[in-house]
């Protein structure tokens, strides 16, 4: 390694993409998304309406390859903005809109394979067309899928949903949960800023308690999956629902294994902001569960995570990188720190 300069080794999981190229669609339902990008500023347009302004780091792979070296991340794992999810959309819409997020997806990776992984997304509300694109998806080089923490209001244990986590399994595919049109909101009364900090770490735990109700995970044990936002309030709850397990009745029969040990099939990313919320998810679902993320690149995003993390957990520092390498299915051997390259290449994206 040329001296004054260090190797990379953190992976972070939780990082999100908008396409470059995403245009309005007359042809398609009225909630069709579209990026509309002016220089190195750009906005999501849903139903006519701004949703969320955006800059190039969004979609420029030099821009981004350049933040990563700056924050030490050897490798971004890369998936859709949640709100292009579009759980709501006609099912020919919605399979079209994800063949298209997922080939720009797969583009950005090309451009630089040893910084990037990607988790793409697929027609949620229609899962036999879910199924066949988790096919063409794995052809791409995507490593699995986001989804959101309902599919237009069917709860994520619902069996209808079971073919895809099945399908998710054979394929050797990750599914991240992320917390998407939380439930409520009429509850707080407040501004828009609100879903984010308040109604989404409790809309994560009503989704992965609906999976354990269902017992997804001694349905599918290999399967992985990520809960975003270290879970959100689902670790604090876990006590509680062991007592209530333990009480026997419906609980004891839906769920076969103690809710605190099932937890533990999940992974947890670290975008909890605070040390001692980290530490805590650590003692409840253990070392090997937790990955760290940021949210890069909007405004909730936790900057510099890897200092987070290491300075949080100072005895779990490389665990952490081998935990991202097992959430992606990927091979130990690739397990290794990245030496940045040089500032030609991370100008034009070429790593």
């Amino acid at each position: 390694m040329k001296q004054g300069r260090r190797a990379l080794s953190v992976v972070d999981a939780h990082t999100h993409v908008v396409p470059a190229r995403l245009p309005p669609d007359s042809a398609r339902d009225r909630r069709w998304p579209s990026v509309e990008i002016t220089g190195d500023k750009g906005a999501v347009v849903i139903a006519g309406k701004v949703f969320r302004k955006l800059d190039q780091r969004s979609w420029n792979v030099a821009k981004r390859l350049s933040d990563m070296e700056q924050d030490g991340i050897a490798m971004q794992v890369l998936s859709p903005m949640p709100e292009l999810l579009s759980h709501w959309l006609p099912p020919a819409d919605a399979e079209y809109l994800a063949d298209l997020i997922n080939e720009q997806i797969a583009e950005m990776i090309a451009s630089s394979r040893k910084r990037f992984a990607g988790l793409g997304m697929v027609c949620a509300q229609d899962v036999p067309r879910a199924v066949r694109q988790l096919e063409r998806l794995k052809a791409l080089g995507l490593g699995g899928i986001e989804i959101g923490t309902h599919i237009d209001g069917v709860a994520l244990g619902s069996e209808t949903l079971h073919p895809l986590y099945e399908a998710a399994e054979a394929l050797g595919l990750t599914i991240m949960i992320h917390a998407l049109h939380p439930a409520g909101l009429e509850r707080i009364a407040a501004g828009p800023e609100f879903a984010a900090t308040t109604a989404f770490p409790l809309e994560t735990a009503l989704a992965a308690a609906s999976l354990l109700a269902a017992d997804v995970p001694g349905k599918y044990p290999a399967l992985r999956v990520m809960l975003s936002h270290g879970g959100g309030a689902l670790p604090w709850i876990l006590p509680r629902m062991d007592h209530g397990w333990s009480l026997g009745g419906d609980m004891r029969t839906r769920m076969p294994r103690r809710p605190s040990d099932a937890a533990r099939w999940f992974f947890y990313d670290s975008v909890l902001y605070d040390p001692a919320s980290l530490q805590f998810l650590q003692a409840v679902v253990g070392p090997d569960r937790i990955v760290v993320g940021s949210d890069y690149p909007f405004a909730i995003e936790q900057k510099q995570p890897g200092r987070f993390v290491r300075e949080a957990l100072p005895d779990n520092p490389d665990a952490l990188r081998r935990n991202a390498f097992a959430l992606l299915g990927r091979p130990h051997h690739q397990d290794r720190p990245h030496e940045p390259s040089d500032r030609a290449s991370v100008a034009t994206g070429e790593a």
